[in-house]
C-alpha cells in the first residue's frame, strides 16, 4: 500500500473535510483518505502510488489548494 500526505490550505470545518474526502475518495485505486481541517492535513492511502497531479487536482476540484508535504 502507498501512502502520501498532503498539506490543504483553506479548510475550516467539517463541511470542508467531507467535501475534499469527497472529491479525492474518487479517484481510482484510493483505499482510505484521512483529512484533518484542524491540521490541515491528508493522507491519502492507495493500492498503489498515485499522481501527485491527479490527488492535487482533486483537492483543486473541492475548492482548496494543497501540497505534498516531504
Amino acid at each position: 500500500m502507498a501512502t502520501s500526505e498532503y498539506q490543504v490550505t483553506g479548510m475550516t470545518c467539517g463541511h470542508c473535510e467531507m467535501s475534499v474526502r469527497g472529491e479525492v475518495s474518487r479517484l481510482p485505486g484510493v483505499e482510505q483518505v484521512d483529512v484533518s481541517a484542524a491540521t490541515g492535513r491528508l493522507v491519502v492511502s492507495s493500492a498503489e502510488a498515485l499522481d501527485e497531479a491527479t490527488v492535487l487536482a482533486a483537492v483543486d476540484e473541492a475548492g482548496y489548494q494543497a501540497a505534498r508535504v516531504s
